[in-house]
């Protein structure tokens, strides 16, 4: 179902009651139906409603990766509760402080991992494996678009995770947009790649099922293999991967051995970070099909604008490309009034994706989350605090945070121009470019640096880089690791390369 009204866990059991036995969800071991996977949503659902879950009761799900995770999700949904999906490989304080600042109320968990985490909620803990015996009459609600679909944290300054409520007419929206802008439907095959906990997994789940594609999920441990990967994509037939982070895509095309399962592919989405380095390095080149750069914060459901990539993209510039329905971008200045066309402003994010604002702490909401001037009355604007310019097609070029801007010998300093020139040196399989600063308050770029390295000189990487970038953007150290520290998400973590972080420039 990839149009109307209705919630994504109704668009699946309508999908169900059209194609009762196609595959829905595929494993190592096993095929769950479109009919197995709506009947044991709307079990689980049934249960939950009798338990007391409702509109506006977060739940806390702490499920291991796979179907059962699907189904949770999915049900908290179909009984009119929100969701605040946990990494369970994630430390255990960590997951109990996101439980308690989402104002989790439930946990619906399974009893080993139950056990393991012993996360405490106010209400009753859930555990799918043990519900055999309940009831499972209770009536299911009609989900209002207004009501609260799911939790996701997101991390500001300061590092503390703050909660984002997002509404189901946002979620529901994306997703069908998703699954008709990009195709989706009986005949894809798409790959869970989002680590669980990040709101990227949803898109990941949700948008092929309300397409009625089929839905493969592996070991996350298996598909950060080079090889794992490939193995999965010529194993399942998968032709779709809808969240790939730059640094992974990076990865995976350096590997010559997996080039024919990369060809395989009909449709790349990569997000959560620039994409630009990939791109000058011509990493999308051994990418078959399409390959579409996103871009947009948790706090606007997920994804706000995107660009297909041509296929000889421009690399000079970080292109973001245009809104997605029902999103609209306003470029403003200090004043909050519209900049001139070709002019930089910061970034703010309309429509119906906008999220409430941040779970207890009514201050920054109304920090973040603005009236919108140019919308309908009452609605409001999210300050991302990002900059941009529109150019004369209408195209968004990202320009940085707003925050943290690096400035070298009062230049402006992109760190991904550099690392898109570092990619393209034929020994370097990886490369994350940072700021810090010496003891005497000069700002200086320290490039990090993966590949057979060993026989390649400063001076050579250097030479390199000088062909092509000016004197203020070549940086001042190469370290040379073994492998760049990745986030839970598969993001380049750049607070572990620099010690202590650089403070912003004023």
């Amino acid at each position: 179902m990839t149009g109307g009204p209705g919630s994504y866990a109704e668009a699946i059991a309508a999908q169900a009651d059209r194609t009762p036995a196609a595959p829905a969800l595929v494993t190592a071991d096993e095929v769950l139906t479109y009919r197995q996977l709506a009947n044991q949503i709307d079990r689980l659902a049934r249960v939950l409603v009798a338990r007391g879950v409702g509109p506006e009761r977060v739940c806390a799900l702490a499920v291991e990766r796979g179907p059962q995770a699907v189904v949770a999700m999915a049900a908290v949904s179909r009984a009119g509760g929100a969701f605040l999906t946990l990494d369970v490989d994630a430390p255990g304080p960590r997951l109990q402080a996101m439980a308690d600042s989402a104002r989790a109320v439930m946990l619906v968990s399974t009893v080993s991992v139950a056990v393991k985490l012993d996360l405490a909620v106010p209400g009753p803990t859930v555990l799918i494996d043990g519900i055999d015996g309940e009831s499972a009459d209770a009536p299911l609600p009609r989900i209002a678009p207004r009501s609260l679909a799911y939790v996701s944290h997101t991390s500001g300054s300061t590092g503390t995770p703050n909660a984002v409520l997002i509404e189901h007419r946002g979620l529901s929206s994306y997703l069908r947009f998703v699954a008709r802008d990009y195709g989706l439907g009986p005949r894809t095959t798409a790959l869970q790649l989002a680590p669980l906990g990040y709101d990227a997994s949803i898109r990941d789940t949700f948008a092929p099922l309300i397409a009625g594609a089929k839905l493969v999920l592996a070991d996350r441990s298996v598909l950060l293999r080079a090889d794992g990967f490939a193995a999965t994509v010529r194993e399942f037939g998968v032709d779709t991967v809808l969240s790939a982070t730059p640094s992974l895509l990076t990865f995976l095309t350096r590997d010559p051995a997996i080039a024919e399962e990369l060809r395989a592919l009909r449709l790349t989405v990569s997000s959560g970070e620039s994409l630009r380095p990939f791109l000058a390095a011509g990493g999308h080149r051994a990418l078959g099909g399409t390959l579409v750069n996103q871009y947009g914060p948790t706090e606007c459901t997920m994804t706000s604008t995107r660009l297909r990539v041509p296929a000889e993209p421009e690399t000079t510039a970080d292109l973001i490309g245009r809104p997605i329905d029902g999103v609209a971008v306003r470029l403003l200045d200090a004043a909050l009034a519209p900049v001139p066309d070709g002019g930089v402003g910061d970034l703010y994010l309309a429509g119906s994706g906008v999220a409430r604002g941040y779970c207890g702490r009514p201050g920054l909401t109304a920090e973040r989350f603005l009236p919108d001037p140019a919308g309908p009355p009452g609605s409001r604007m999210y300050r991302t605090g990002d900059l941009a310019r529109r150019r004369p097609d209408g195209t968004l070029e990202y320009l940085g945070r707003s925050d943290r801007q690096i400035k070298i010998r009062g230049y402006r300093v992109d760190p991904a121009e550099v690392e898109g020139e570092l990619l393209g040196h034929p020994a370097v399989t990886g490369a994350v470019v940072t700021a810090e600063r010496d003891d005497q308050g000069r700002t200086f770029l320290v490039a990090h640096l993966t590949g057979a390295l060993a026989e390649v000189s400063d001076q050579a990487l250097r030479s390199h880089l000088a062909r092509t970038l000016p004197f203020h953007l070549m940086p001042r150290r190469f370290v040379r690791l073994d492998r760049l520290p990745t986030t839970s998400t598969g993001k380049a973590d750049r607070r572990a390369l620099t010690d202590p972080p650089l403070e912003p420039t004023p």
